[in-house]
């Protein structure tokens, strides 16, 4: 099982949610809470602050892991973990994104959202 970290990015009451243009053909073009894989030695919350680094040239601060959702996907099994991330500095530069929208939590069910990222999507809607 592959430990997958992605960040609930909250600005002025909307969340960031991004396009995949690069990646694995499951989550290829869809959209999903932003992150990446756990490095080994590395902790869960380094490594959401890194990948956001390295993917959208911005600083966070992981503050809280809020929910995870095991799902298996034809190829891998993930265990996506979502931590509640304050932004810090930076404007965003896409790298493994095409696109990028900050949304109110009660459309992200609308947006075709990565299978594994679902569930997530309905915690942050319950969890106004």
């Amino acid at each position: 099982m592959i430990t997958v970290v992605a960040a609930l990015i909250e600005i002025d009451g909307k969340v960031l949610i991004a396009r995949r243009s690069t990646g694995d053909s499951n989550t290829l073009g869809k959209w999903e809470f932003p992150g990446g894989k756990v490095n080994k030695n590395e902790t869960e919350m380094k490594a959401i602050e890194r990948e956001i680094k390295e993917e959208f040239e911005i600083t966070i601060k992981a503050k809280k892991f809020l929910t995870n959702n095991i799902f298996k996907y034809p190829n891998k099994e993930i265990d996506l973990r979502l931590y509640k991330c304050d932004y810090i500095s930076g404007n965003i530069n896409l790298h493994d994104h095409f696109e990028y929208k900050f949304v109110n939590k009660k459309d992200l069910l609308n947006y075709d959202l990565a299978d594994a990222d679902i569930l997530l999507a309905k915690y942050v809607q319950e969890d106004n």
